[in-house]
């Protein structure tokens, strides 16, 4: 489909046009939310190694999946690295096809309702089936990531500068809305899951599945309220032409590396970024199977301690909002990497078997959790050049993604190494504290005015 045929060019500028559709964009942060903590933080990590274990013929055994030995508590981690792997290849692909159509909402609708699908799927995962489960994670979290790639292009078109903290925090406070009200269904269904007449292991099927359901049936409003636009005329001429899509995917993702050169204190943002979430990413996947394994918790305590963190992160997203209008995202953001390094220092001495004191680091995780992602991400768009929106989130999300293979690889090697998921967990301090320090040398209100775009008060 052709420029011609999407909306009005540039943002939105009537005030009604534009709360409509951040309110359908909030909805996605809804939709997708799910997946990230029924199947990522919960279900799947303790599932899949039990699954794997099966296949192995017991604990201490190992399985072959393309005849490599893993561990099967290493399967889960490592199957997240290869999916981010493929989604990193994926990437660059799909922003130039909606950079240089103008067309996002249908390559968005493509990568939602694949890794909705391949979600769903995960019903069929029982027995010894741990590839079916390892190629469902690899397929739903390459497509989770693509498709926040092209969500996250929408914010700079729907948000002026000065609201962006505020609407980037809506958005994962609707998210951390949702997956509090699905794991509380999840909870009701696994720990009563006898007197449905379930099993613990169709119970859990059951959750993995119902998120994909969910992510489908609630993208629909976002796909019907966000609106194509037509690129600015001065995006046009640097646009890679011709020679097919896997063929401009590539030429664009030179061209926009070439471009960003231009403006390097962006590029300085993303390296810091592409530190420190690696370790926010990491520690949100293993984040369970660190505490059934490690610390003997049951399940139900696990699924309440991460409805604990759904609640309390509406309330931190929003307040860390707050905190970056009177201090600015950067030192809101600086503040909060010290808080992650202290929460990793805590999770290594945490007693076994003491429910209070995880729930104490699940209400901490909480409260930084959705801050940190959404004043990166709303940071990020003041440092994006007007039309380049997606190629440059497809870069913001090889930064979220791009590194964060290696963070749950650490986890996976230190675990197999040393048989401990403690020391794995302390390993994943040098994420933050290494985005810190690069995080703290990039000068943003420069990289703001570096990209052209209009700088707000606090920043």
């Amino acid at each position: 489909m052709t420029a011609e045929t999407t909306g009005p060019e540039g943002p939105i500028t009537d005030p009604a046009a534009r709360r409509r559709e951040q309110r359908g964009w909030y909805f996605y942060d809804f939709a997708c939310s799910v997946y990230s903590t029924s199947v990522v933080t919960v279900f799947l990590g303790p599932y899949l190694k039990t699954v794997a274990e099966n296949a192995a013929g017991g604990e201490g055994k190992l399985v072959y999946p393309l005849g490599i030995p893993v561990a099967p508590g290493s399967l889960f981690p490592y199957a997240v690295s290869v999916s981010l792997v493929v989604a990193i290849v994926a990437m660059p692909l799909v922003s130039a096809a909606a950079d240089r159509w103008g067309r996002k909402k249908p390559l968005l609708a493509a990568a939602a309702y694949l890794g909705a699908g391949a979600t769903t799927g995960m019903f069929f995962l029982e027995g010894t089936r741990y590839l079916l489960g390892a190629f469902l994670l690899i397929v739903a979290n390459a497509s989770f990531a693509v498709a926040m790639m092209l969500y996250n292009a929408y914010l700079p078109q729907i948000a002026d500068p000065e609201e962006r903290d505020k609407v980037s925090s809506r958005g994962w406070a609707f998210g951390y809305t949702s997956g509090a009200l699905v794991l509380v269904l999840n909870l009701v269904l696994y720990s009563a899951h006898e007197s449905f007449g379930l099993e613990e292991g169709e119970a859990v099927r059951i959750c993995l599945a119902s998120a994909g359901l969910w992510w489908g049936a609630w993208a629909l409003i976002p796909l019907r309220r966000l609106r194509d636009r037509r690129l600015p005329p001065s995006a046009g001429p640097d646009r890679p032409a011709g020679g097919g899509a896997v063929g401009a995917g590539w030429r664009q993702l030179r061209s926009t590396i070439k471009d960003m050169r231009k403006h390097p204190l962006t590029l300085a943002f993303l390296l810091a970024y592409l530190v420190y979430n690696d370790g926010v990413q990491t520690v949100i996947s293993q984040a369970a199977i660190f505490g059934e394994e490690e610390l003997g918790l049951e399940k139900t305590t696990l699924i309440t301690a991460v409805l604990l963190v759904q609640v309390l992160a509406v309330a931190g997203a929003l307040l860390m909002a707050r905190f970056a209008r009177t201090y600015g995202a950067k030192r809101t953001i600086l503040g909060a990497l010290v808080v992650w390094t202290v929460i990793l220092m805590a999770g290594y001495l945490l007693p076994a078997g003491a429910p209070v004191f995880f729930y104490c680091l699940a209400a901490a995780i909480g409260l930084v959790m959705g801050g940190t992602q959404a004043l990166s991400r709303s940071l990020f768009s003041h440092l994006v050049p007007e039309g380049k929106e997606a190629e440059y989130f497809s870069a913001y999300e090889l930064s979220d993604r791009g590194l964060s293979w290696l963070g749950p690889l650490m986890f996976g090697l230190v675990y197999q190494l040393t048989d401990s998921y403690r020391a794995a967990i302390i390993s994943l301090v040098i994420f933050f504290v290494a985005g810190f320090a690069l995080l703290a040398r990039v000068p943003v209100r420069d990289a703001a005015h570096e990209a052209g775009n209009v700088v707000p008060e606090r920043i």
